[in-house]
């Protein structure tokens, strides 16, 4: 083994822990967030590369909390993959997600069917799955239709209360 070939290899080995890291970085999947009814705002980094990041879920699983019980659950993470995947497709990458619900218990859930006809009695807001929101600077039409493209669960379209729902659900569509 010569001279050249062991500090090549040494080079190699020194350089491959900060190519890593800047690869691994190109792929930081970052949602900001603003949750209407509590007015918190969330920036958070919840995935880097093929990982979830644990403390940055927790973080998105009290975010979005039902604000009438304080009830948590855990969001499926492949929620958070179709809001970014939508912000995306609509090249509004520093857009800001207003929420309108995100988890809702099943007291909540049921309160809300009592007096409104749009609440599913097996809603997938119960299981994590499901979010209404709105993006900044965004007519919803144009996030239903991104969503409706990316054909990874349920869209309803709410034009005249403004906003759209998405869930990890079954493919399908409701509303104009």
């Amino acid at each position: 083994m010569n001279r050249r070939y062991f500090l090549g290899a040494a080079l190699a080995v020194a350089s491959a822990p900060a190519f890593a890291r800047h690869s691994a970085s190109a792929d930081v999947r970052t949602l900001s967030l603003h949750h209407l009814h509590t007015d918190e705002r969330l920036s958070v980094a919840y995935r880097i590369g093929d990982n979830y990041q644990r403390s940055a879920l927790q973080r998105l699983n009290h975010f979005l909390r039902d604000f009438r019980t304080g009830d948590e659950t855990a969001i499926d993470p492949q929620l958070f993959d179709l809001l970014y995947d939508v912000k995306r497709r609509l090249g509004h990458d520093d857009g800001t997600f207003e929420i309108i619900s995100g988890y809702r218990s099943p007291r909540t859930n049921n309160r809300l069917r009592r007096t409104s006809s749009g609440v599913a009695r097996r809603s997938l807001h119960m299981t994590g799955q499901a979010i209404d929101v709105r993006l900044t600077e965004m007519p919803t039409r144009n996030i239903r239709d991104a969503a409706l493209t990316l054909s990874r669960g349920g869209v309803g379209y709410y034009p005249r209360s403004d906003f759209v729902h998405l869930d990890t659900g079954r493919v399908r569509r409701w509303g104009a």
